[in-house]
């Protein structure tokens, strides 16, 4: 399985980016996608998850800022991402899971300027 994120860069606080992530290869049908950040001498944390079925999981340091969605047919997830904060500024990482595999991007830069 392999992850091609893209869709960071630099944008003042209050802006928005939108990040994609496309999966190929061995792929079931169920599984989650989601996207996970970290930022510079903190830990990967959680950003968002999204099962096969629609089920969504947010931190809440995101609701109701960011929107994540996913499109089976081209098993690609997205991260809207709205109203930026300077503590947004990350790499953020798309991730797929599912039965056996569990599979990381490579890592989009994300920064958010004030």
């Amino acid at each position: 399985v392999q992850l091609q994120a893209s869709g960071g860069g630099l944008v003042q606080v209050g802006g928005s980016l939108r990040l994609s992530c496309a999966a190929s290869g061995s792929i079931f049908s169920i599984n989650v996608m989601g996207w996970y950040r970290q930022a510079p001498g903190k830990q990967r944390e959680l950003v968002a998850t999204i099962t096969s079925g629609g089920t969504t999981n947010y931190a809440d340091s995101v609701k109701g800022r960011f929107t994540i969605s996913r499109d089976n047919a081209k098993i690609t997830v997205y991260l809207q991402m709205n109203n930026l904060k300077p503590e947004d500024t990350a790499v953020y990482y798309c991730n797929l899971n599912q039965v056996l595999d569990n599979q990381w991007g490579q890592g989009t830069q994300v920064t958010v300027s004030s």
